[in-house]
């Protein structure tokens, strides 16, 4: 009994069976296509940011429900855009850096081409309309930032253009609602949207 057993040699475990030689070329075309769409992509947009811009139009959004004059109204949010701007300038410059990325060629370029024109035609619009369409300039502004992010989101991460279409579907309901919901509306937009999707980018791409 033990020579038949030493004879038939020790138990060995089956080899593990070889990886598929077309499943390995599947994952490295994947890895070089992600690897290529991170190059070509502008990730400086600053997650923690947005979050602090989404703060900063709470506060305006509830000082501008205050205000008794549509002047005094839109000086409030003149403020608060020129405040988002310095926070946004200030935070993609340093995100920029911490990853060595390039803002004014390649990927950061395309992104800041492609989201100025929707702004520059906000602020012509805002001249034109106001203050006879005051009620409109909610779901326009909305519309139009959404339009923005979209466009230069096309050379950035996907959440990016994700977070442009939710500010282009909460601007188109603010143009066709009452024009008292306009405060309502812009918190919901500048404020909740710019948060939750300022906490999605720090988390998900680096700050």
């Amino acid at each position: 009994m033990l020579v038949a057993m030493s004879s038939a040699g020790p138990l060995r475990s089956p080899r593990p069976e070889p990886v598929r030689l077309e499943a390995r070329a599947a994952d490295n075309l994947r890895f070089i296509r992600e690897t290529m769409e991170r190059a070509g992509s502008f990730t400086a947009v600053p997650g923690w940011g947005g979050l602090a811009i989404g703060v900063t139009a709470l506060a305006a959004a509830a000082i501008g429900a205050r205000q008794g004059t549509a002047n005094a109204w839109l000086r409030t949010w003149l403020a608060e855009a020129a405040l988002a701007v310095a926070i946004a300038a200030i935070a993609t410059v340093r995100k920029a850096r911490r990853a060595r990325m390039p803002l004014l060629s390649g990927p950061g370029r395309k992104f800041a081409l492609s989201f100025a024109p929707p702004l520059l035609v906000g602020a012509l619009l805002t001249a034109v309309l106001f203050p006879g369409s005051l009620g409109v300039l909610p779901g326009m502004w909305l519309l139009l930032y959404g339009t923005a992010v979209v466009t230069g989101g096309a050379f950035s991460v996907r959440v990016v253009p994700v977070m442009g279409l939710c500010f282009m579907a909460l601007g188109a309901m603010a143009l066709f609602a009452p024009a008292a919901w306009g405060h309502a509306f812009m918190a919901a937009g500048f404020g909740g949207l710019q948060i939750i999707f300022g906490l999605v980018i720090a988390k998900e791409y680096g700050g």
